[in-house]
């Protein structure tokens, strides 16, 4: 999991890096955005399912290592606060340009 965090940064840099030789309508660049920010939400989900999946198997008494789900749980935990922060930031930063007099 920590291999699938570190790469989401490389993803974004990568698509920066691609698009820098070439000019890219803001269209474009809001369309590869978008995609970003949805394969971070489907991971995210993925996790909770995970988590979910686990949970359920340790009330059933089919998992026998506990630490496995702790474990899921504390990075799905994680990630949505993640998700959190970086909403308010962006919801911060959309507020402050609206503010901005023309």
């Amino acid at each position: 999991m920590l291999d699938k965090i570190s790469a989401l940064p490389l993803k974004a840099a990568a698509i920066t890096e691609k698009n820098e030789g070439a000019r890219v309508s803001a269209a474009q660049l809001s369309d590869q955005f978008g995609a970003f920010l949805n394969d971070a939400i489907a991971n995210l989900n993925n996790q909770q399912a995970t988590v979910d999946k686990l949970s359920d198997q340790f009330v059933k008494g089919e998992l026998s290592d506990v630490h496995q789900l702790l474990i899921a749980s504390e990075k799905s935990s994680l990630g949505l606060e993640l998700t959190v922060q970086v909403r308010n930031k962006v919801i911060e930063a959309y507020q402050e340009i609206m503010r901005m007099q023309v």
